[in-house]
């Protein structure tokens, strides 16, 4: 064993090993933090269109009891001018509600949809993330095999799958392509 000389490409494998390790170790990080962010951004923009959904109820509501005080009025006016005096600033009031209620809604909605554009976004990194985790880990894999077999085109492979692993760890941080 003395004997055996080490060839130079033997001192790039092992530097390049250690980057790619790196690469792939932060790699996961950041595709664990992307994937944390999606998930609480699903679940704001959940909360908001259960918001949403309880305005649009109240707006309904409200609705319905303006109409239902709207056909009563109708009636009334007929019967006696008494009612009128009493149900017309009631009904002029579940009008402004109403009104509220669906500047509210818009408000809530655009918030949901921001809240799905950013849990989407996050998804996006942590997807390219987790891409690169997977062609740094083969990289990885092939250069531990050549260091074994000491096999030099079997690292070359390896360092190919080492920079496409790269391409995508940098994909992940910019978003070049989706």
């Amino acid at each position: 064993m003395a004997d055996d000389k080490k060839e130079p490409w033997m001192n790039w494998l092992a530097l390049m090993t250690v980057l790619l390790a790196a690469c792939a170790t932060f790699a996961t990080f950041k595709g664990g933090g992307f994937s944390t962010k999606s998930l609480l951004a699903q679940t704001q923009a959940s909360d908001q269109w259960a918001f949403y959904q309880s305005k649009s109820l109240k707006s309904y509501l409200s609705e319905m009891e303006r109409d239902m005080l709207q056909l009563q009025l109708g009636v009334a006016m007929a019967a006696t001018t008494n009612l009128v005096a009493t149900w017309q600033p009631r009904i002029a009031e579940l009008d402004k509600r109403v009104k509220r209620y669906e500047e509210e809604r818009k408000k809530i909605e655009a918030e949901a949809h921001g809240l799905e554009k950013l849990r989407d976004s996050n998804a996006a990194h942590g997807r390219q993330f987790g891409i690169a985790v997977i062609y740094l880990q083969l990289a990885i894999l092939l250069s531990s095999i050549a260091a074994l077999l000491k096999k030099k085109p079997v690292w070359v492979l390896g360092l190919a799958f080492g920079c496409v692993g790269v391409v995508f760890f940098a994909n992940g941080f910019y978003l070049f392509w989706p």
